[in-house]
């Protein structure tokens, strides 16, 4: 992946492990003490916040390929606390064109290290080859019973708690959403797949939809019944930047510890100017 991200340009960077305010997804953050400062930092949940500083700094192709990120949450198949992660940003891109380079970079890793794009899981044969298949989370979501997880159908909020699984009340609408989609369609989604277009709650950092109000430019792309990517159009309007933080503030004080803490250097480095970016 490293060499496949060289010959297309993107420059290699080391960003911080121990960070004074943890961003750039919503999880909850591992907690350390600073001795010799004598104030707690976090683990990182994420490098976008630090990578995006570099964008806005002059760097328009740049990744980082480390330990990452830490989250204080669930163990399971799927999950640990820490492994290893790429993250990349590239300047005047949208999410379309990364989830072009994503199916064109697993397809040339799987035959270079594999010499082939089809591999087996549970004897199942998967073809790694482009194009991938895309689906909306809507279409993703789609139940029998008709209901679907869209934006207007938002207070109606027994439906998606009936399918995640009876979340706590401290649970947004985001959340329930992204337990539908976790228990009930990720699963199913064997042969390589986008899920594209997701609820504004779930993606603080992610542009909002061109056509579709409520949502924001953004996929996931799934292998095997679980996700392996994850990708937006990043938000660059620092004033739409600084609601969206005072929205996931209200949540965190509503009890979701998962919420974005607000970030006001992270917004002062927006107002400097960044182009359009997608990670």
């Amino acid at each position: 992946m490293r060499r496949w991200l060289d010959e297309h340009g993107f420059v290699e960077a080391e960003t911080p492990v121990l960070q004074p305010l943890y961003g750039g997804a919503l999880a909850r953050p591992f907690t350390t003490h600073h001795n010799a400062l004598d104030r707690d930092f976090y683990l990182r949940i994420a490098t976008e916040l630090y990578l995006k500083r570099l964008v806005i700094g002059g760097i328009d192709k740049v990744y980082e390929l480390g330990k990452d990120p830490f989250r204080n949450e669930g163990v399971s198949h799927k999950h640990n606390p820490e492994f290893t992660m790429l993250e990349w940003y590239e300047a005047y891109a949208d999410y379309e064109k990364t989830a072009h380079d994503l199916e064109l970079l697993v397809a040339e890793v799987a035959e270079r290290v594999l010499g082939t794009t089809v591999v087996e899981r549970d004897g199942v044969e998967i073809d790694l080859a482009p194009p991938w298949r895309r689906v909306t989370l809507r279409e993703g979501g789609a139940r029998g019973d008709g209901h679907r997880p869209s934006p207007s159908t938002r207070p109606a909020r027994r439906s998606p708690r009936r399918w995640a699984g009876e979340p706590g009340e401290e649970e947004g609408w985001g959340k329930l959403v992204d337990g539908l989609l976790s228990k009930s369609v990720e699963p199913r989604l064997i042969q390589p797949t986008f899920v594209v277009d997701y609820p504004v709650e779930l993606s603080p950092f992610a542009k909002a939809h061109r056509f579709e109000p409520g949502l924001v430019e953004r996929w996931e792309a799934f292998v095997g019944g679980i996700e392996i990517a994850n990708s937006f159009s990043e938000l660059n309007d620092p004033d739409e930047q600084r609601r969206r933080f005072e929205q996931q503030a209200a949540e965190l004080e509503r009890g979701d510890e998962e919420a974005q803490p607000y970030d006001e250097a992270f917004v002062e480095a927006l107002e400097q100017g960044m182009p359009p970016t997608a990670a």
